[in-house]
């Protein structure tokens, strides 16, 4: 079974609740993305996917990455977003491996500039991402994998309620290493209304 045609094209989706809003990556925020990503280096490095040292090859600019996610989203397989905060770039976040068939999931994966964390807008971002993907794109599941020393980001997962599945043992190659991850995750069944419903009811 493929998956439910969205209403709008992928690179015309913008969700906006409250200061927060997700819409498609573009080219164009390279250098907001580059200042961004210079001035939380330290911090995102230790969290941040690398290529292990045989796959390595050349360096992964931000117009390659770009490229290369649009490229998937054309083919419905992920969903590249810049996270806004009142109007201005603040971070990441992708839905990706988006799979139909028997299956209906995807995972999320998400940055956010250090000035704006523990201020609830991530936890936001990710409940307007699950429900567009529940609700918009039809899927059933959403899969979100974290290390279990990244407390900022464990914390956005409790908050919105996604349940813990499972432990996968060297599941990403991040910082130079294969890294273990926790693996958390919500069906549409658990939410009922959907997660921007159970935030701005205080839930969160």
């Amino acid at each position: 079974m493929a998956l439910r045609s969205p209403s709008v094209p992928w690179h015309a989706v913008e969700l906006t609740h409250g200061p927060v809003t997700l819409r498609a990556i573009r080219g164009s925020d390279g250098r907001e993305w580059t200042r961004v990503r210079s001035r939380n280096a330290d911090w995102l490095r230790q969290w941040d996917a690398t290529r292990p040292p045989e796959d390595a090859g050349r360096p992964v600019t931000f117009r390659t990455m770009v490229r290369d996610l649009r490229r998937q989203a054309r083919e419905g397989r992920c969903l590249p977003f810049a996270v806004l905060v009142d109007g201005a770039f603040a971070g990441q976040l992708t839905v990706s491996n988006i799979v139909g068939g028997s299956a209906q999931f995807a995972n999320v994966g998400y940055w956010i500039d250090r000035a704006h964390a523990g201020r609830g807008y991530m936890p936001l971002a990710v409940a307007m991402a699950s429900d567009y993907c529940w609700f918009e794109l039809g899927l059933h599941r959403i899969e979100v994998a974290i290390r279990p020393e990244n407390a900022a980001s464990l914390r956005v997962v409790e908050k919105l309620g996604f349940t813990e599945v499972g432990y996968a043992p060297r599941y990403l190659h991040i910082n130079g290493a294969w890294r273990d991850h926790r693996i958390f995750a919500l069906t549409v069944e658990d939410v009922p209304g959907g997660l921007v419903r159970r935030v701005v009811r205080g839930r969160v």
